[in-house]
């Protein structure tokens, strides 16, 4: 009985040691279990109207739900990863929304997609200095053009002259309020690159659009490149933001309405000489509304320490202002956008009362247009209602214009539309009558290149405006604000 009973152990024994040997082999690092793989969110739909307090889909890969109308609801901090957006991605009044550094989100063409951040939205985009967020094309290295997807919305509850009104380029959003320290979130070190897609004839969406954002937002360190409208625009608000690089884009670069009335200061921009729109392009574009009328907040924003290089280099010698020259060359979009011609660093029209100090702006057709056509922009010039001062003008076709899309400086009332070519344009006064300003050769600048941009921009030596300041974006080589984040090459990037 005792020789039995030993067998049997010894037999149960071998059979423990075979199952553990067994077990011990199938979670072996050569045959890891499978992750279960993630549940989309559910989603609610009101009409056509789709809502979810999730945003992620696709196991996790994706977000938004494809649709041009889904709205997040909820409280969702993503992972560092890289994402697909596809379609129009609402962040509605009341979620959460954080993107952490170095994030890559890819707009899908197919879908149109754009984040929008509604009233009452919060998004943390809080990238650094060496982990940029990036927005982008989804369309692989070397086949990415303006317009590729959307773009990036912010909205608000701050002021704007219009009182509430529908964000440009086709979202349903309404934005405004009363609220000047509303908050929509923290945007910080960010790349929005082939932004802009053209939805509808002349309606596509900016790079980067405000649209009545409250100065308790936080914006600093933002590069659009590429964009398919403008680079940043502005409509109505109080928001601050430092530290803007606006890299050949198609129309303006700085485009105010509405009532803006925050300071922008640090900002850079470079035109590709061969893309301008055909409502022609500005560096800075500042209307008070579309008609001219004088409601209040008055567009009064400042900007101070701008750099401009235009189309007009040193490096661009064969420049010429024409279709034959501007055709966009290989980011070419194809996708409705029409080309136009370039006109001046800085138009204040519209009766705008647009404030720059401590600006450089380099190879413009035109430097100034105090533009008289809408409004009483030239009445507020001549009684100070806005300034400009420190100001350089260089490698200019004209220093200044009093009509739209005229090229030549001469007297012009339009008023009485009336033209004396025997004196120089108001705006040509205007510029000189602050005698800070001045005009000088881009041989005397002493511009380089230091971040390989394809234009010389920083000044080797500094600028001064004489009160201890400088004039332009940087002091000199040594101000290093555009390292690690930037990308001037964003068509051959791997993401």
């Amino acid at each position: 009985m005792k020789i039995e009973l030993k067998r049997w152990g010894l037999a149960l024994m071998a059979v423990a040691a075979l199952t553990m040997s067994v077990t011990m082999s199938s979670c072996s690092s050569d045959d890891e279990p499978t992750a279960p793989a993630k549940t989309d969110p559910e989603v609610t739909y009101k009409g056509n109207v789709a809502y979810s307090n999730g945003i992620l889909f696709n196991n996790g890969t994706e977000l938004g739900n494809g649709t041009q109308n889904f709205h997040f609801t909820g409280d969702v901090t993503l992972e560092r990863g890289t994402y697909l957006l596809k379609g129009w991605v609402y962040v509605d009044a009341g979620a959460k929304l954080r993107i952490p550094a170095g994030t890559i989100i890819k707009g899908d063409k197919q879908t149109m997609a754009a984040l929008i951040v509604e009233p009452g939205g919060y998004v943390e985009m809080k990238g650094t200095k060496d982990a940029p967020i990036v927005m982008t094309s989804a369309q692989p290295a070397g086949q990415r053009r303006p317009g590729d997807w959307g773009g990036l919305i912010i909205c608000g509850k701050a002021r704007n002259n219009q009182g509430t009104q529908q964000i440009e380029g086709g979202p349903t959003t309404i934005h405004g309020g009363n609220n000047d320290a509303d908050n929509s979130g923290i945007y910080q070190y960010i790349r929005v690159e082939f932004a802009g897609y053209p939805f509808d004839t002349d309606k596509e969406i900016n790079g980067i659009t405000f649209g009545s954002v409250g100065s308790g937002t936080t914006i600093d360190h933002l590069q659009v490149s590429y964009s398919n409208d403008d680079s940043y625009e502005w409509f109505g608000g109080t928001v601050n933001c430092k530290y803007l690089v606006a890299y050949k884009g198609w129309d303006d670069e700085f485009d105010t309405d509405n009532g803006f009335s925050g300071t922008v200061q640090y900002g850079l921009s470079i035109r590709d000489p061969r893309i301008a729109d055909t409502s022609q392009s500005n560096g800075f574009e500042s209307d008070n509304n579309a008609s001219g009328a004088e409601t209040t907040p008055f567009t009064s924003a400042t900007f101070k320490n701008i750099t401009f290089i235009g189309p007009r280099t040193a490096k661009n010698s064969d420049f010429s202002n024409t279709s034959d020259y501007i055709t966009a060359g290989s980011v070419f979009p194809d996708n409705g956008s029409k080309l136009g011609l370039f006109q001046s660093a800085i138009q204040i029209r519209r009766s705008s009362k647009l404030n720059v100090e401590n600006t450089l702006a380099v190879g413009y057709p035109i430097g100034l247009i105090v533009d008289g056509e809408k409004g009483n922009t030239v009445k507020y010039a001549k009684e100070g209602g806005f300034h400009l001062k420190n100001i350089i003008f260089a490698g200019m076709g004209v220093i200044g214009t009093d009509k739209n899309k005229e090229y030549a400086d001469y007297l012009y009332d339009y008023a009485t539309k009336t033209e004396d070519h025997t004196k120089q344009s108001y705006s040509h006064t205007f510029f000189f009558s602050e005698p800070t300003n001045r005009e000088m050769s881009e041989a005397g600048l002493n511009l380089i290149d230091p971040k390989g941009t394809g234009q010389n921009y920083c000044p080797s030596v500094t600028l001064s405006d004489g009160k201890g300041g400088y004039i332009g974006a940087f002091r000199d080589t040594s101000d290093n604000w555009l390292d690690g984040w930037t990308n001037f090459d964003p068509q051959n990037t791997v993401y």
